[in-house]
């Protein structure tokens, strides 16, 4: 049983120390920013993150009132 959580426990350290080899042993270390919004090639293509895409698109649709609704609404009775 104990043998078990030693070797479980040092394959969870190998694991953290080669996931984070940028940061640990590279001065200035970071993680790579693998966002779309980070990807200079998307970038020049207009490719951009599903949020800003939908905050995009909202923006440039017409804003529907109650006021619209209901005036359709009637027209259709």
């Amino acid at each position: 049983m104990i043998q078990t959580f030693i070797i479980s426990a040092i394959l969870l350290v190998i694991g953290v120390i080669i996931l984070g080899f940028r940061i640990f042993f590279i001065k200035n270390g970071e993680f790579p920013n693998i966002h779309i919004g980070g990807n200079q090639g998307l970038k020049k293509q207009g490719v951009h993150c599903a949020t800003t895409q939908d905050q995009e698109a909202q923006a440039e649709s017409k804003r529907v009132t109650n006021k619209d609704l209901m005036k359709e609404i009637i027209e259709k009775l």
